[in-house]
């Protein structure tokens, strides 16, 4: 069924995110940035006249209509074993990740009927569990579109499924991201994420301290911002600089002894680890920072923590890893260094980045609008093709 849109119709969109962590009783507890984009999305929307459905596994924070799959086996495991759902991910891995795709495959299937019924014009599969949709899109007689939130050589489930599916419609969120896929993919946008501007208010006065924010993984190189830190102390020992880490770590998980080895013997009275810090705190750990240190040794498919920075009006380092350079304008609103060295000399020159500026390029170009606004523009684009 093929709906004739009017001017007096809004388009209808299915916003599917499949991710467990979307839902009320995890999200507060996780970083999840592809959550936050997917909520922010949705909100933005409405303005450009489309009419979004949000579905998700549970229920989950939102002002749209919101529909969910059957927890109820789900729930009643944790009640089985009195458990949370962080706490059974942490102690039976398997478990939890078993029983979220089952609700993964629900809620996906859910919107590919809902569509088939012309409920919805466009369905838009967004966050890192799509590989369950890639393989029944060819159900689906509505249009069909995936974001994927990670490289797409990250994971081996990834690298075995994607390129056989290179057909089907893709939005890239860098053009870094674009080079983990064959050549020949079927890209149909590069949309760069946007953080909301009143969320992250500018401060324009020198920083304090150096940051880290995001998660403690070894890809994403907090060691080097560390090592950094301690160069520049040792060269300068009469002007030390602090470095303030915010974030999880992953002790408790596994075999991941990247905090015990690397992270934590290196704490000091100029290496100070925060914690997990959000909202409020986290605009303030911005605002008051010389500049955000984004060290990752990974290809970066984009870099929320950037643009957030960058909206708080500072300047950030970043490595020359995938999507970075792509954000970080050297001597404009930051710099790129990759080694200990490197950072430690951009550390040095960070007061000649102008904040203003940086808030300026933020406003210019990573505003959750800006997102919406092309996100809009393709579902209407997608919708005349179908129809033709």
């Amino acid at each position: 069924m093929i709906r004739n849109n009017s001017a007096t119709q809004p388009l209808r969109v299915a916003l599917v995110v499949p991710h467990i962590f979307i839902i009320r009783e995890i999200m507060n507890d996780v970083i999840f940035s592809p959550g936050v984009l997917a909520l922010q999305l949705a909100k933005n929307l409405a303005q450009f006249d489309i009419d979004v459905t949000l579905l998700t596994p549970g229920p989950t924070e939102t002002e749209v209509k919101n529909i969910t799959a059957d927890m109820s086996n789900f729930e009643q495991e944790l009640k089985n074993r009195g458990y949370g759902y962080i706490e059974l991910l942490k102690k039976h891995p398997l478990v939890f990740v078993s029983l979220a795709r089952q609700v993964q495959a629900e809620i996906i299937a859910r919107a590919y009927g809902m569509a088939n019924q012309g409920d919805f014009d466009v369905v838009h599969i967004y966050t890192n569990e799509e590989d369950i949709a890639l393989h029944f899109a060819r159900f689906c007689r509505m249009p069909v579109v995936f974001t994927h939130h990670d490289p797409y050589n990250f994971l081996i489930k990834y690298k075995a499924v994607f390129p056989r599916y290179k057909h089907l419609n893709y939005i890239s969120m860098s053009q870094a991201q674009r080079q983990d896929m064959p050549p020949d993919t079927n890209w149909v946008a590069n949309i760069y994420h946007g953080a909301d501007p009143d969320e992250f208010k500018p401060r324009y006065e020198k920083g304090d301290y150096f940051a880290y924010m995001g998660r403690i993984i070894e890809p994403k190189g907090v060691d080097r911002a560390i090592s950094a830190v301690k160069l520049h102390n040792r060269n300068n020992p009469d002007a030390p600089v602090k470095l303030k880490i915010a974030g999880k770590h992953y002790a408790g998980y596994g075999k991941d002894d990247y905090w015990r080895e690397q992270i934590e013997p290196n704490l000091d009275e100029n290496v100070e680890y925060l914690g997990f810090i959000r909202d409020t705190e986290q605009l303030k750990f911005l605002q008051n920072a010389h500049a955000l240190l984004m060290p990752s040794r990974f290809s970066e498919p984009f870099g929320m923590a950037a643009i957030e920075s960058l909206a708080c009006g500072t300047p950030v380092i970043g490595s020359s890893s995938g999507a970075i350079p792509e954000i970080v304008r050297p001597g404009k609103n930051g710099y790129i260094a990759d080694t200990p060295k490197e950072i430690s000399m951009a550390m040095k020159k960070i007061d000649q980045i102008d904040r203003h500026f940086c808030r300026h390029d933020f406003e210019e170009r990573f505003t959750s609008e800006r997102m919406a606004r092309e996100h809009a523009d393709l579902y209407q684009k997608m919708t005349r093709e179908n129809v033709k």
